[in-house]
């Protein structure tokens, strides 16, 4: 089993619990960055997100 597969495995049926995990990382990097990456952060969190949905086969 691949590390890919592995991923997938934990994931499975998780992506909502995964994707709020990642609005709440990006929120606490914006706030010690003093929200002057927002856009860069919001970016980046959002294309996390369509990864966790791609691996979980949204």
């Amino acid at each position: 089993m691949g590390f890919m597969d592995k991923i997938k495995g934990a994931l499975s049926g998780k992506s909502d619990q995964a994707a709020k995990a990642i609005d709440k990382g990006a929120d606490v990097v914006d706030d010690k960055t003093g929200n002057k990456y927002s856009s860069q952060i919001d970016t980046a969190a959002e294309k996390a997100k369509d990864v966790v949905d791609k691996l979980d086969d949204k």
